[in-house]
């Protein structure tokens, strides 16, 4: 089975392209206003365009979204899944789909084995499940923080949804994580950047490169 590959937090047209170009089968787009990745609603539309063409899932990344930022999701972009990577309960998830009618990913934080029991409660209501590393303490960001967890305690894993691995995944060391963990989906968004925020067309080619050669 081929592994697919999510490149998250886009904000050019270059690098969508890029994304396509390369047979990502997801794209993320980022609507927390705190990240560096940040993208207003409009743009992201017109972002979501040639992707969309291409049949690239587009998926509108958020934290603990309200129910106006889901209307104006399911007005405005139309995402074919929103990534939930806050606290949001299972009783929620199953709310944002029902509102919605798009598919949810569900982004738990993980440093240790124990922290995948949690994944058990959002199975029957979400799309696909995603074990992210835990950021740091300080950190006010969720998820996109460079930070990696021991790929090694997903090795084996059997989940009754697709799941992604995230978290500290760049082209140089992305092989190595698919091969340990057994992940049938990746994703990455601060391994492919020249700084926060700022992705590299080249850094998504070589990240996909990899995942196709791995």
């Amino acid at each position: 089975m081929s592994v697919r590959a999510k490149i998250c937090g886009l904000s050019t047209p270059a690098t969508v392209q890029a994304a396509i170009d390369g047979a990502a089968s997801h794209i993320g787009l980022n609507f927390f206003p705190k990240s560096p990745r940040y993208v207003e609603l409009e743009a992201a539309a017109i972002l979501a365009r040639p992707a969309r063409a291409a049949r690239v899932k587009v998926v509108a990344v958020t934290v603990d979204p309200d129910d106006a930022l889901l209307d104006r999701l399911t007005a405005i972009l139309q995402p074919d899944l929103i990534q939930l990577h806050g606290k949001e309960t299972p009783a929620r998830a199953h709310q944002v789909a029902a509102h919605t009618g798009a598919g949810i990913i569900k982004a738990l934080s993980v440093s240790e084995a124990s922290d995948l029991a949690g994944a058990a409660a959002f199975e029957p209501v979400v799309e696909h499940l995603m074990f992210d590393a835990k950021p740091p303490k300080d950190s006010e960001l969720p998820g996109g923080t460079g930070s990696r967890f021991d790929w090694t305690i997903m090795a084996g894993r059997r989940f009754q949804r697709p799941w992604l691995l995230a978290g500290g995944l760049d082209p140089w060391n992305v092989a190595e994580a698919m091969k340990l963990s057994g992940a049938p989906l990746v994703d990455v968004s601060s391994g492919v950047e020249r700084g926060p925020g700022l992705k590299d067309p080249a850094l998504i080619t070589a990240f996909l490169d990899a995942v196709r050669r791995a």
